[in-house]
């Protein structure tokens, strides 16, 4: 009763910030209010509030630490990725794995190899994507061809298209799209995006200094194209990825290259040449470090005595320790 505390306070009615209203005016806020003030919510101590957030923040973390680990416990192939039926993926293994341990070295060799040509393939793919448009105006115009178009066979679609594909090629090149084997295909589909991009801003540019020629304007004047591919900072740390500068052999091949090649895509078929190179040089080098683990492997059977007739012609042909005694 709100008289009764009025005349006799309390210890509990000391603390509630409602005990000097009329009674009245009180049950009607306390029936009314969505928020139900109970007056034994006294102010807790800070220190003991601060324990509350401590161990709730502690609580918080130990449960998702415990969702990560349920969900660690089943792979990405698994399609539920709580941890059920985590008992069953215990002994899986993707196949990929499984295979690249069977393959033997011939055929560890020959994947080296067929991915590099499969590189050029998929390089020529995306420059037809990029070109998709180019494509069609092409076909269209040889199906339905107008007079001037029958007269020319389409000689300026044709050109329109080759040099799409061309260009697009030297920058999915210079990019280095499909130069790295463990990249995630978002970010070679952002390079592929990426040089579509920077293909119609050069035709924009070229578009510009079209129609300033004509009007009789200066001829505007644009950063170079390859300046866009990439910052200093990244050329920088390429060539430190590079090593030293070509060899002369290299830069011959390179000048020779680049007379053939108008003087305004220069610039895109050196960084496209250059990543080519960068390409080769990675795939010789796995290919050494696959020829250096079969030499270590012969040469630990050779230890144990299980070496085979094949170790032996192997390293008497490659000039290995095999026909030494």
């Amino acid at each position: 009763m709100g008289w009764w505390d009025s005349l006799w306070a309390s210890s509990s009615s000391g603390d509630d910030p409602l005990r000097k209203l009329d009674p009245k005016l009180r049950e009607f806020l306390e029936r009314e209010s969505p928020v139900k003030y109970s007056a034994a919510q006294a102010p807790k101590d800070p220190a003991e509030e601060k324990k509350n957030q401590a161990s709730a923040i502690r609580e918080d973390e130990e449960r998702t630490q415990q969702q990560q680990q349920q969900q660690q416990l089943v792979p990405r192939e698994s399609q539920f990725q709580d941890g059920r039926y985590a008992h069953l993926w215990k002994t899986y293994r993707p196949l990929a794995e499984v295979e690249a341990e069977t393959k033997s070295d011939h055929e560890r060799l020959m994947d080296v190899l067929e991915g590099f040509k499969e590189r050029k393939n998929q390089i020529g793919k995306a420059a037809l994507e990029n070109c998709a448009l180019e494509q069609v105006d092409w076909r269209q115009c040889m199906a339905n061809p107008s007079f001037t178009d029958r007269m020319t066979m389409c000689r300026d679609q044709i050109k329109k298209f080759e040099k799409c594909y061309m260009t697009q090629t030297r920058l999915l090149k210079a990019l280095g799209y499909l130069s790295t084997l463990d990249r995630s295909p978002e970010v070679e589909e952002d390079i592929q995006l990426h040089a579509d991009t920077l293909y119609h801003r050069m035709l924009s540019q070229e578009a510009e200094v079209a129609a300033a020629k004509e009007e009789g304007r200066p001829i505007p004047k644009f950063p170079p194209l390859m300046n866009m591919l990439q910052t200093e900072q990244l050329r920088k740390q390429q060539q430190q990825q590079q090593g030293e500068d070509l060899t002369k052999e290299q830069q011959e091949m390179l000048r020779e290259r680049l007379k053939k090649v108008p003087e305004e895509d220069r610039p895109a078929e050196e960084e496209a040449v250059r990543a080519e190179w960068r390409a080769k040089a990675e795939v010789a080098s796995r290919l050494d470090e696959l020829w250096k683990k079969q030499e270590r492997d012969r040469q630990a059977r050779k230890e144990r005595g299980e070496e085979t007739l094949w170790d032996k012609v192997s390293g008497t042909l490659g000039g290995g320790g095999g026909g030494k005694k």
